[in-house]
């Protein structure tokens, strides 16, 4: 039999097996990241779209408002009723429901794509103390993208942007200024001969979209906030409040978990470049999309180690088998849970189930025998040493 040492030195022996592989995985932390950028550059578009495609979680502060008032959380509660007399919600409750939902059990196990924080409002914490925040959570960020545009651009586009006040829809410039469209028109005509196919859809879909009608395109109007004067005073605190201490967060990163972006590009373009920019420089998310993406070609799915025995139940300290309705896969195998709340609790983090040590099904013990015969004298030592129940 071959010994420890020369099988270090056989260079294709696999020296981990499965559990080692998984166990591995379920220690590793999941990935997060954070955009940056100037006000209205497009953080909130970019970062969900990265939490769609990456299974993330996405972190922003109307999310996590709208949310708890969702669920009925106590800070959910506490926003109904601010709102309701006419109140604004103050920072430090927004800040609070943001760093709790970054400690929920669903981010430990998905991650995050956290948008909007560190805040230009300094009115529970300086912008400096929400950035020493970020670096002590226990999942600090792994990626930086910071979205760069121009001022002049960025508050060119700001001001020509229109919300739709029945939707609350924001529309470009170029999707209901008439001289706009009228010169995109334009371009699309002279472009019919080499591909009037094209051309023929376009125009059906252009024939289709409300904001061509008169209607609609007089109901839209201009927010305060998106008035020149006001975009340019946002940048410019922008610049006097939060550029530098960024600056200085994104020079203590590692630059190859540094990504910047052009701003002026399209949404979707920003999106794909993002992702070509992270599969190039970090592995980590390869290996963690894996996780997500459908098992191989004919490739079946495995049963667990513990079969339809419920692992949330397991973990207790109980034998429960589990529910075939209430089945979900993880890691190549699938898991039978017990009851939808024990579905809920797994979904949202699997790992504590999962971790070492294994939830092994608990050893249930008879002891019998003739009276007097000292049956419960045996049965207290039994669970003493054993730390069980009589």
């Amino acid at each position: 039999m071959a010994s420890q040492e020369e099988k270090q030195h056989q260079p294709f022996a696999d020296i981990f097996d499965e559990d080692e592989a998984e166990k591995s995985f379920l220690l590793s932390k999941p990935t997060c990241l954070i955009i940056l950028g100037k006000p209205s550059s497009g953080k909130k578009t970019l970062a969900r779209k990265l939490a769609q495609i990456w299974k993330c979680i996405f972190i922003e502060a109307l999310e996590v408002i709208q949310m708890n008032i969702t669920e009925e959380t106590e800070y959910g509660l506490k926003c109904q009723e601010l709102l309701f007399k006419g109140q604004s919600i103050s920072e430090e409750l927004v800040t609070e429901m943001i760093l709790k939902k970054i400690e929920s059990p669903e981010v430990a196990h998905y991650g995050y794509v956290l948008s909007g924080f560190p805040s230009l409002s300094e009115e529970y914490m300086t912008v400096s103390q929400q950035i020493e925040k970020i670096k002590n959570l226990k999942l600090n960020p792994d990626l930086l993208i910071n979205i760069k545009c121009s001022d002049y651009d960025l508050c060119r586009r700001i001001s020509g942007q229109r919300q739709h006040p029945d939707s609350g829809q924001v529309y470009q410039r170029n999707e209901w200024d008439p001289n706009v469209i009228e010169k995109h028109k334009k371009e699309k005509d002279q472009h019919e001969e080499e591909n009037e196919e094209e051309d023929e859809e376009q125009e059906e879909e252009t024939a289709e979209d409300p904001l061509t009608t008169s209607e609609v395109l007089h109901q839209l109007v201009q927010r305060p906030e998106d008035i020149l004067e006001n975009a340019e005073e946002r940048v410019g605190r922008y610049k006097d409040i939060m550029l530098r201490p960024l600056e200085d967060l994104m020079a203590e990163q590692d630059c190859q978990y540094l990504i910047e972006l052009d701003g002026n590009q399209k949404p979707d373009d920003l999106f794909v470049l993002c992702c070509y920019c992270c599969f190039n420089k970090q592995d980590e998310l390869l290996r963690v999309l894996s996780s997500y993406e459908l098992i191989a070609h004919r490739y079946r799915w495995r049963r667990s180690r513990w079969g339809q025995a419920c692992p949330v139940a397991l973990k207790e300290g109980d034998i429960v088998m589990g529910n075939p309705d209430l089945a979900v896969s993880f890691l190549g195998k699938m898991y039978v849970l017990s009851s939808p709340e024990a579905l809920k609790t797994f979904m949202l983090n699997p790992r504590p189930y999962l971790l070492p040590p294994m939830p092994l099904p608990p050893c249930k013990v008879l002891v019998f025998g003739p009276p007097f015969s000292g049956r419960t004298t045996i049965c207290n030592l039994i669970a003493h040493k054993y730390k069980g129940k009589v």
